[in-house]
């Protein structure tokens, strides 16, 4: 059974750091995209970020670019999303999903089969 498990969300006040992490068990091989999205109650969920299986391709949201850096450590089944200089607006439960096989093209657009439950990320102004 495949299971995500995000950590590290918190409250942080405006331009402070958070990292982010999932934790993937469940997988029989590294061949799994991992993605980053944030919602907001009320609003519809935001792509932030995504890594493919092997962490060379990856994608940034507008929002997301220049200020967040996500990065995996395949013999740890784990994904992390680096935010810094946090905004206000960067507040959201973040969710980690994971879309599995080798596939082409970018991962903004494939579909994620498995979710984690959600960690809050709470930015102060």
């Amino acid at each position: 059974e495949v299971q995500l498990v995000e950590s590290g969300g918190g409250l942080v006040q405006a331009g402070g750091s958070l990292r982010l992490s999932c934790a993937a068990s469940g997988f029989t091989t590294d061949d799994y995209t991992i993605g980053w999205f944030r919602q907001v109650p009320g609003k519809e969920r935001e792509g932030v970020s995504c890594i493919k299986s092997s962490g060379g391709s990856t994608y940034y949201s507008d929002s997301a670019k220049g200020r967040f850096t996500i990065s995996r450590d395949n013999a740890k089944n784990t994904v992390y999303l680096q935010m810094n200089s946090l905004k206000p607006e960067d507040t959201a439960v973040y969710y980690c999903a994971a879309s599995e096989g080798i596939q082409l093209g970018n991962c903004r657009f494939f579909k994620y089969d498995y979710w984690g439950q959600g960690t809050q990320v709470t930015v102060s102004s």
